[in-house]
């Protein structure tokens, strides 16, 4: 039976590579699981155990850094139901900032000094057109200045157990902010922890007061896969991820991470081979999975900051 599975992947997934390592599933049942060939990946499903990709190096993740970042904020202050959290207005240094970040290509929300953004607006700002500019704003409110902010950031990489992660921007455009799959798996999960940070990462678009409408660059958010995307000539193409699947008949959701996928500088192709690899993964554990709409998982309590500290290195997907 496993070598027939082994075999259907082989044949459905010429990007993949099938894998002779497992991955538990937390009800006792186990499930081959694939990789891309290239970059790296790693994949949780429900309360399992983590899979990653064998060999992993710190390498560029542009984008996915906001995960930290969001994830702070909000350990910092957190959100419930339909509230807004603080308010800030934007100064004449932060909106001139915005226009130099534009001037170098950076990814940018548009602001406008005296402008009043909202913690939630804030968060929308940062995950879902990724603004560059957000992230410093973000990081200077709750740490007092952006170095502070990030020591906390790779403080907290050491409490959860990400060995192999640096933080050296709180946006992730400096290339020398590096981690991996695993790594970058381990924070995300932290930070679906929050309700408030599942729902930003599921919409498709927002709407802000002087910006006007910012669409998601996930190119699968349509497909049910929420999640942050990071893309650039050194990460190429990432995707932090969750998607709901059905696995031996049980509702689950499936997590996971995709590194360095795609070539070249076009954003959108590097964006398309990551969702591509995410699609992939995925479908190695659960096949002919049909996603209609994004099912989030459960909303749990506010979560314990360092409480989450992997005892072990998860699996090799292969």
């Amino acid at each position: 039976m496993l070598l027939g599975a082994v075999l259907a992947l082989l044949l459905a997934y010429t990007a993949f590579t099938a894998t002779a390592h497992q991955l538990n599933n937390g009800r006792g049942s186990m499930l081959a699981v694939g990789r891309p060939q290239q970059g790296q990946a790693a994949l949780v499903l429900g309360k399992g155990r983590p899979a990653a990709s064998p060999v992993e190096q710190p390498v560029p993740i542009a984008s996915l850094a906001k995960v930290m970042t969001a994830y702070l904020t909000l350990a910092h202050y957190p959100l419930s139901g339909a509230q807004d959290g603080f308010t800030v207005t934007v100064s004449a240094a932060q909106a001139q900032a915005e226009a130099e970040d534009r001037a170098e290509g950076q990814s940018v929300v548009a602001v406008a000094a005296g402008e009043q953004l909202t913690e939630r607006q804030l968060l929308e700002a940062l995950l879902i057109p990724s603004g560059n500019n957000i992230a410093p704003m973000l990081a200077t409110l709750v740490a007092g200045s952006e170095t502070r902010f990030i020591a906390e950031m790779n403080a907290e990489a050491r409490a959860l157990g990400m060995d192999h992660t640096t933080y050296t921007d709180p946006s992730g455009f400096d290339p020398t902010t590096v981690s991996t799959a695993a790594d970058q798996l381990r924070v995300f999960e932290q930070a679906m922890r929050f309700l408030v940070f599942r729902q930003i990462v599921s919409m498709a678009s927002v709407r802000l007061p002087v910006a006007g409408t910012l669409t998601n660059y996930n190119p699968l958010i349509a497909h049910g896969y929420a999640g942050k995307t990071g893309s650039d000539s050194a990460a190429r193409g990432c995707l932090a991820f969750f998607t709901p699947v059905t696995v031996g008949g049980h509702e689950e959701t499936a997590a996971g991470v995709v590194l360095g996928q795609g070539r070249g500088t076009d954003t959108y192709a590097l964006l398309v081979a990551a969702g591509q690899a995410a699609q992939q993964l995925v479908d190695s554990v659960a096949p002919g999975t049909g996603v209609s709409a994004i099912a989030a998982p459960a909303a749990p309590a506010a979560p314990r900051r360092r409480r989450w500290r992997p005892d072990r290195p998860p699996p090799a997907l292969n």
